[in-house]
C-alpha cells in the first residue's frame, strides 16, 4: 500500500472504511488477491461450477484493487451479485476494465478520479474483438457492456458525502419520499437516475428541475423523463448546437427537433413519440415560469404548439384492447391453482381473483394491518375486510369486504409471516415477503408469480381458442374481476371504490360485460317486444302481438335514436328531437327578469362541469345533435359566469326598476 498517501486527504477516512470492511473474516479479503470458493469464508457452494477461483492479482494499482474488492465483497454479502456471476462474468469483465484504465488513465489511482466516456469504452471493446448488434450496441453480455461504470459509479457514490440531490447519481434508497412500488424495487429504473451524461452547462438546472419533481412523481416516471431529456440534449449537441441553445430556442429549432424524433422513432406509435414532445415542453415551461437563468427567452407556447404533440391514445382507446381471461381458461386456472409448484403464490392468486386489485397492491399488503373486522349492524355480526394501500391512485388505505373463507386464508398467511419475520429480514412487515437472498425484505417477485402461473398453464396444457398455450397477463385478472362485478349487478360507483379507480370513467371502460351476458340481456328485451312507436304521430303504443298493424310501427330502438339528451338546469331533457321546445334552450339565463350574483358562482362551475360530461357522452355515442345543443348551453353558461365575475351582479331589468 505504498500509494495510500496519494489519496486525497478528504477521502482518506472513507478509504479507511474500505480497508476495515475488507479485514472481516480474519482479513481474508484484504490479504488474498486470489479467492477460492472452496475456502471456508464462502461456506457450502450448492451448485457445480467449472471455475473455482476469483483472481484479482493482475491489478497493479492497490487502491483500485481494494476498491474492486470492496465492490465485490459488499455486493456478494448483500446478495446484489451472485457468486456464479462473479466467477463466470464479472472477473473477466474487470480484466478489460483494468486494461482500459492502464491504457487511458495510468496517472489515476482511484475510481473516484476516473470518468469513462461510453463511446471510448465501446471503441475499446470493439478493438478487443467484441461485435455490435443491429442497433449499434455491443452484442456481448451486458456485464461487459456496462462494466465501465458499474464499479466506478458505486465507488464514486461511496466517497461522496454530499446530500443526494447534489450528486451526479441519485439513488432512490437515499431520497426520502421516493415513490417506488415495493414489488418493483429490483427494477433498474427504480434504483438510480444518472446525470453524468447531461452537458455540464445545463446539468445544474436539470438537477434542480428533478429536485422539484422527484418525490411528486413515481421514480420510474422520473427515470423516463431523464432519458427523454438526455435524448433532447444529445440531438441538439450532435447537430452542432452549442451551450446556450435553450435560451435562444426558436420555432425553427423545435421544428428540427420534431423532424429528428419522427425519423428516429418512425416505427414507434404516437403514444410513445408524444412523450418526447410533451415531457420537453413541460420541462421548458417549468424552468421558464420558475425563472431559471438558462430558460428560453421566447414564450414556450410560441415554441411548441399543442398540435406538435402526437395524439396519444385516449383511455377509451386503450380499454378497447382490454384483455379478459376467457371463461374456459379462467375455470381451468381456478380449478388447478392449488397445484402451483411454488405454493407461496397460491394465496396471492386467490386474492387477485377475489378483489380485482393490481398485483403491486396485493404484494404491498402488510401483515400487521391487512385484515380487519368491522361490525355490521344489519346482520348483527363482524364482517372481514381486506385493507391495503393503492399506490397508483394514492389511496392510503382502501378497505373492501372479503368472504370468510378468503379471510381465513389471509389469517393463515399473517400467522406464517409473523412467525418467519424479524426486524432484519422483514422490517416493513410485508405479508408476502422474501426472507433471504438479493431481494430480502422485499415482497415476493411479481415476475416470478407470472412465471409460476405460466408453468402451470404449460403443465396442464391450457390453450386458447387458436390452440396456442394461453399467454397469461396478471392485469387480465383485474379486468376480469371488474367484468364479474358488473355481471353480478353491482353498482358502478361501488366497483370504482373496490378497484380503487380515481375516475368513474375508467371503471366504466374496464367493466364491460361478456358477449354472452350481453346476448342474454338483449334476448330478454327482445322477447318482451312490448313497445312500438307510430312513425307518423311519434306516439308510443302498447302492441297487441296478435294484431297485423305492424306496417306503421317500428321497434322501440327508433325512440332511442331520435331522442334529445340535453342538459337543462337540475336535470336532463329527453324529448324527441323532432318536437320543438322553446324552454329547452331558452334558459332563465337569457331572461330580463333573471338576477344572479357572485354567490351563485359555485352553482355555475358545478353546472359547467355537468354539461361538459354530457358533451363527452354525446360525442362518444355519436349523438351530434346532443353535443351541438349542449355546447350552446355551455357557451351561455361560461359567458354568464364571466360576466358575473366581472360585474359581481347581473340583472337586466335592475336599473329600470330602480328608476321607478
Amino acid at each position: 500500500m505504498d500509494n495510500l498517501q496519494l489519496i486525497k486527504s478528504n477521502k482518506q477516512s472513507k478509504y479507511d472504511e474500505i480497508i476495515e470492511y475488507l479485514k472481516q473474516d480474519n482479513g481474508y479479503w484484504l490479504g488474498n488477491d486470489k479467492w477460492n470458493i472452496e475456502d471456508e469464508v464462502f461456506g457450502e457452494v450448492e451448485y457445480k461450477v467449472n471455475v473455482k477461483n476469483i483472481r484479482l492479482d493482475f491489478i497493479r494499482n492497490e487502491i483500485l484493487k481494494n476498491e474492486i474488492k470492496y465492490y465485490l465483497v459488499y455486493s456478494l454479502k448483500n446478495k446484489y451479485i451472485s457468486l456464479s456471476a462473479i466467477l463466470n462474468e464479472y472477473q473477466y469483465a474487470i480484466k478489460y476494465l483494468i486494461q482500459y484504465i492502464e491504457l487511458n488513465y495510468s496517472n489515476k489511482i482511484s475510481f473516484d478520479d476516473i470518468d469513462i466516456e461510453p463511446m471510448r469504452w465501446k471503441m475499446f471493446m470493439l478493438q478487443n474483438g467484441f461485435k455490435t448488434a443491429k442497433k449499434g450496441t455491443l452484442s456481448c453480455n451486458s456485464m461487459y457492456r456496462e462494466m465501465y461504470h458499474l464499479i466506478s459509479d458505486f465507488i464514486k457514490d461511496f466517497y461522496d458525502d454530499r446530500e443526494e440531490t447534489e450528486k451526479d447519481i441519485w439513488y432512490s434508497k437515499n431520497i426520502k419520499g421516493a415513490k417506488i412500488p415495493a414489488s418493483g424495487a429490483n427494477n433498474p429504473k427504480n434504483i438510480s437516475i444518472t446525470f453524468y451524461n447531461f452537458p455540464i452547462y445545463y446539468k445544474e438546472i436539470v438537477k434542480r428541475y428533478f429536485k422539484s419533481i422527484i418525490t411528486k412523481k413515481s421514480w420510474s416516471h422520473c427515470w423516463e423523463i431523464s432519458t427523454i431529456l438526455n435524448y433532447f440534449f444529445n440531438k441538439f449537441y450532435s447537430n452542432r448546437y452549442e451551450d446556450g441553445f435553450i435560451e435562444n430556442l426558436s420555432r425553427q429549432d423545435i421544428e428540427n427537433y420534431l423532424y429528428w424524433i419522427n425519423n428516429d422513432y418512425k416505427d414507434k406509435n404516437a403514444t410513445y413519440k408524444s412523450k418526447f414532445v410533451s415531457y420537453i415542453r413541460t420541462f421548458l415551461e417549468y424552468i421558464q415560469i420558475a425563472q431559471y437563468d438558462k430558460a428560453p427567452k421566447k414564450e414556450v407556447a410560441f415554441l411548441i404548439f399543442q398540435d406538435d404533440i402526437p395524439r396519444r391514445e385516449y383511455v377509451q382507446d386503450e380499454m378497447r384492447r382490454v384483455k379478459f381471461v376467457p371463461e374456459p381458461i379462467l375455470k381451468q386456472l381456478d380449478n388447478n391453482i392449488l397445484e402451483l409448484d411454488r405454493p407461496q403464490y397460491i394465496p396471492i392468486y386467490i386474492l387477485l381473483r377475489e378483489t380485482g386489485w393490481r398485483g403491486t397492491d396485493i404484494l404491498n399488503l402488510r401483515y400487521d394491518n391487512c385484515l380487519e373486522q368491522i361490525w355490521n349492524s344489519k346482520e348483527q355480526k363482524y364482517n372481514y375486510y381486506l385493507c391495503g394501500e393503492i399506490t397508483k391512485t394514492g389511496i392510503a388505505q382502501l378497505k373492501i369486504p372479503v368472504r370468510d373463507k378468503v379471510a381465513e386464508m389471509v389469517q393463515k398467511s399473517i400467522d406464517k409471516a409473523k412467525e418467519l419475520s424479524t426486524e432484519e429480514n422483514n422490517p416493513k412487515k410485508y405479508l408476502f415477503n422474501t426472507y433471504e437472498g438479493k431481494l430480502k425484505g422485499k415482497p415476493l417477485n411479481k415476475a416470478s408469480l407470472l412465471n409460476t402461473i405460466q408453468r402451470l398453464i404449460e403443465q396442464k396444457d391450457i390453450r386458447d381458442v387458436n390452440g396456442e398455450l394461453y399467454h397469461f397477463r396478471l392485469h387480465s385478472l383485474r379486468h376480469t374481476r371488474a367484468k364479474e362485478y358488473v355481471e353480478q349487478g353491482m353498482g358502478i360507483s361501488i366497483i370504482q371504490q373496490i378497484l380503487g379507480h380515481q375516475s368513474l370513467q375508467m371503471t366504466v371502460h374496464y367493466a364491460t360485460v361478456t358477449e354472452n351476458t350481453l346476448y342474454e340481456k338483449w334476448k330478454n328485451t327482445e322477447d318482451l317486444d312490448l313497445f312500438r312507436v307510430n312513425t307518423e304521430t311519434h306516439e308510443l303504443k302498447q302492441v297487441d302481438l296478435n294484431s297485423d298493424d305492424g306496417e306503421n310501427l317500428i321497434r322501440y330502438e327508433y325512440v332511442k335514436k331520435n331522442l334529445d339528451a340535453v342538459r337543462v338546469p337540475f336535470g336532463v331533457c329527453f324529448k324527441p328531437s323532432k318536437l320543438p321546445c322553446k324552454q329547452q334552450m331558452n334558459h332563465c339565463l337569457t331572461c330580463a327578469s333573471f338576477c344572479t350574483t357572485v354567490e351563485n358562482i359555485p352553482e355555475y362551475e358545478e353546472e359547467i362541469d355537468h354539461v361538459k360530461k354530457q358533451i363527452e357522452v354525446s360525442e362518444r355515442c355519436g349523438r351530434e345533435l346532443w353535443a351541438e345543443k349542449n355546447k350552446g348551453y355551455l357557451e351561455l353558461l361560461e359567458k354568464t359566469l364571466q360576466t358575473v365575475k366581472e360585474q359581481k351582479i347581473v340583472h337586466k331589468n335592475g336599473n329600470s326598476r330602480e328608476d321607478n
